[in-house]
């Protein structure tokens, strides 16, 4: 299965900043492989639509909230690959449809609500058997394809990052951490920064989908995973969460580079990534790759 799609593009930042420090700063544009099924949605979808094809699934049934860029992927893919789709929207019904969900409708995806209390059942083989029992044989993605399969498409993105000292990603669930980590080499240190608040929970979740991933059987990395370690003060009061001072970040980063950042993931990487520079977390010499990881379509519902 494959999807037509720009090759991933790095482009490099010549920050006064970095400058300064005598450090390297180079973007990963995933935000431009596809209109649709971009950044690291593509990747983490991937694998999950090729098993939901090699087991004869016509319909993928995932979770997301009323904004996820997972559920608008999803339902983008679906459509380009022949598969029915039905989205489990956290929350209630609000009309009208915010951009997120409509396009997802215009995609052919079918939007079905559950209350919060029994959307904290999604992970759950009961609440899996009823959906299954009311739509019959689905293929299920977790939300924001956080599975083995998301991980196995997301170590694909390091292809990329050779000759880099540091590779920075946002984390929503810490599947795309975990996928890099798993491909990088000993002497390359993996930055994530988490855009909930606390996210130090994270460190359990990534060691666990690393630790899960080694023993599944499936494509095994020709090294030991590096270092890897969790940034977890730049959420900016949570998840999708946003203030004054993020907005101008982003509209400053835009005007001076030319690249548009999301204001729920990426912008509050680079904003991190800025802000460890001036701190001298970096070396000089350093390299660092950061990971775009798409996600602009969220911009249109804030």
């Amino acid at each position: 299965m494959s999807l037509t799609f720009a090759p991933p593009a790095r482009q490099q930042i010549h920050s006064k900043i970095a400058h300064s420090v005598g450090v390297e700063l180079y973007v990963l544009r995933l935000d431009l492989i596809h209109p649709w099924v971009n950044g690291n949605k593509w990747f983490k979808l991937k694998y999950n639509l090729l098993e939901a094809k090699q087991k004869n699934f016509t319909t993928l049934l995932t979770f997301g909230g009323a904004y996820s860029n997972h559920i608008y992927a999803t339902a983008a893919a679906g459509n380009l690959f022949g598969f029915r789709t039905i989205g489990v929207i956290r929350g209630e019904e609000r009309l009208p449809l915010n951009p997120t969900l409509h396009f997802a409708i215009q995609q052919g995806m079918q939007l079905v609500y559950l209350d919060r209390n029994e959307y904290r059942q999604r992970n759950t083989t009961a609440l899996h058997e009823e959906l299954k029992q009311r739509f019959g044989e689905v293929f299920i993605i977790p939300e924001g394809g956080s599975n083995l399969n998301g991980v196995r498409g997301c170590m694909e993105i390091a292809s990329e990052a050779t000759g880099f000292d540091y590779i920075c990603v946002a984390c929503g669930t810490g599947t795309t951490l975990a996928g890099i980590a798993l491909s990088l080499h000993q002497r390359q240190r993996v930055l994530g920064f988490p855009v909930l608040k606390d996210g130090a929970f994270l460190t359990e979740e990534i060691n666990s989908l690393v630790k899960n991933y080694l023993v599944s059987g499936l494509p095994k990395p020709s090294n030991s995973p590096p270092s890897w370690e969790l940034m977890c003060d730049y959420h900016m009061g949570g998840y999708a969460k946003v203030n004054d001072e993020l907005l101008l970040f982003s509209q400053q980063f835009r005007q001076e580079y030319d690249i548009p950042l999301d204001y729920v993931y990426t912008a509050k990487m680079f904003y991190g990534v800025m802000d460890l520079l001036q701190r001298g977390f970096f070396q000089k010499g350093d390299r660092l790759l950061l990971v775009h990881t798409g996600g602009l379509q969220g911009n249109t519902n804030s």
